[in-house]
């Protein structure tokens, strides 16, 4: 279990920090981090900004509407592939008996 553990890793991942004027931005980011002998993969993905503004920090969420877009895509994909076996399990029933 340590050795996927160290294999395998998720985290979250804040930027480095921008300020103008009176404001500080500061982004954050999800990596999937995947480690294997010879190299490894690493995949980041935007989930928010922190906003810092008079003392108070605010975090708005960023939408990723292509993730979102792709996991609709992957549910109405199955559900037409399993309706799909459905009725050609109902129609083959039908003509053979």
């Amino acid at each position: 279990m340590e050795r996927l553990k160290q294999m395998i890793g998720w985290q979250t991942v804040m930027g480095r920090p921008v300020t103008r004027g009176d404001f500080t931005v500061t982004p954050q980011s999800q990596a999937l981090t995947i480690r294997w002998p010879n190299g490894g993969l690493v995949w980041n993905r935007p989930v928010a900004i922190l906003v810092e503004r008079g003392g108070q920090t605010e975090r708005i969420r960023i939408v990723d509407i292509t993730r979102v877009l792709q996991w609709g895509l992957l549910g109405f994909s199955l559900v037409l592939g399993i309706i799909t076996v459905v009725l050609t399990v109902l129609h083959r029933r039908n003509r053979n008996g």
